[in-house]
């Protein structure tokens, strides 16, 4: 094969694979707009729902595993390919169940679909930046944050118009035509050293760091999602209406900024990327914490999002890159441990909270990101198929 067919290949597979990353987001992103219709339909508590919402995130984090053990076997275009199918009918599983405990069932199952996808979509960008020889993980997140917001934001439209059944059927032929038409160019992976094809935890201690910088990066952002609209309304005094500006404007900065951040990383390296990153956030938390106007704060957490949104990008592309370890089992490892974060920080954050208010919490952060800005060398890896590759260039 010529190298301007497996050049062209490898940017038909940057596209197809960034499709993946939207189709992601768009069905976790319209979940969202289901969890009232959810609620009401099951007469279920807010208890019972969180327990529920908990299964989901169990799913998901299980999922990963055996996620990690499949990539090295079949490779992550077989293995995304076969979860980016199956979690186009997650939410319509959901949005069938007609009671709580098939209702339990369907969100396990939903959230392991979502959670397999991500971790094998992750492993697979990881080999098309090895092709193209430069970065496209920020901009690929960035694809996800667009399906979020996409699927959120059209997600209560659609409801009220047509019922939550109809919603999510029409989010599963919309899933399930982007995915086919992407999955066929999906890049195949680079070999797999015979070592590395069995799955098994990485003995390599930078995988486990990497693993708790993401734990730290992605508990800002579950903060943000989950606590930042009450502490705007409850200490801040502001109306419901702004208070939903919260991690409206975090996300919308972190979107935009994840389709900026390859640029920045190939331009200035991974490092200096994700130190000038944290540093923006911790900047944007600190003030975020200690500011006395709604929308002071709302704008804090708007910078905040401008500095996370490339850091768990940055990670991941360390971790799938790590030597000695197969990028299956690295991605797996990484993406479990900072899920870990998501699904655990908010009860502990609301029962810190409880005690001591919010606004602690987020000074507290922003010393979180400071910590893990420190160990930013880690993230040097990131570089390598960029700078250690030689990229598929037409001849």
């Amino acid at each position: 094969m010529s190298t301007d067919t497996l050049a062209a290949a490898a940017v038909r597979g940057r596209w197809a694979i960034a499709a993946i990353f939207f189709v992601n987001g768009f069905v976790t992103g319209s979940w969202a707009p289901q969890i009232p219709v959810f609620l009401h339909r099951l007469e279920i508590t807010e208890t019972t729902l969180g327990l529920l919402i908990l299964l989901f995130g169990a799913g998901a984090v299980s999922a990963m595993v055996w996620a990690g053990h499949l990539i090295p076997r079949y490779g992550s275009r077989a293995v995304t390919s076969l979860f980016a199918i199956s979690c186009c009918f997650g939410l319509l599983l959901v949005a069938l169940a007609p009671n709580v405990w098939t209702a339990a069932i369907a969100m396990y199952v939903f959230g392991g679909t979502i959670g397999a996808t991500d971790v094998s979509m992750n492993a697979n960008a990881v080999t098309v930046e090895k092709k193209l020889g430069r970065a496209i993980m920020s901009s690929s997140h960035g694809f996800w944050s667009l399906g979020g917001f996409v699927g959120g934001g059209l997600g209560g439209i659609a409801i009220q118009a047509w019922g939550h059944l109809a919603h999510a059927a029409i989010v599963s032929v919309v899933a399930t035509v982007i995915v086919a038409a992407a999955i066929g160019k999906i890049v195949t992976d680079l070999p797999v050293a015979d070592e590395h094809r069995k799955f098994v935890l990485p003995r390599t201690p930078g995988v486990y760091i990497i693993g708790l910088m993401a734990l730290l990066c992605m508990n800002s952002e579950g903060a943000v999602l989950d606590w930042g609209a009450l502490y705007l309304r409850q200490e801040l005094g502001t109306d419901i209406a702004t208070a939903g500006f919260a991690f409206g404007a975090f996300a919308g900065a972190m979107a935009l900024m994840r389709f900026l951040g390859d640029g920045v990383r190939n331009r200035f390296g991974a490092v200096a990327a994700f130190r000038t990153s944290a540093l923006v956030a911790a900047a944007g938390m600190l003030v975020a914490g200690l500011a006395p106007w709604p929308w002071l704060v709302i704008a804090a957490f708007a910078v905040s999002g401008l500095g996370i949104a490339n850091m768990v990008p940055i990670l991941f592309s360390a971790a799938g890159n790590q030597a000695g370890t197969s990028p299956g089992a690295g991605m797996s490892v990484v993406t479990t441990m900072g899920y870990s974060g998501i699904l655990l920080a908010p009860s502990v954050i609301g029962f810190v909270g409880e005690r001591t208010g919010f606004a602690p919490i987020f000074v507290a952060i922003s010393g979180l990101m400071l910590a893990v800005m420190l160990a930013s060398g880690m993230t040097g890896t990131a570089d390598q198929p960029a700078r250690g590759a030689a990229p598929l260039q037409p001849s």
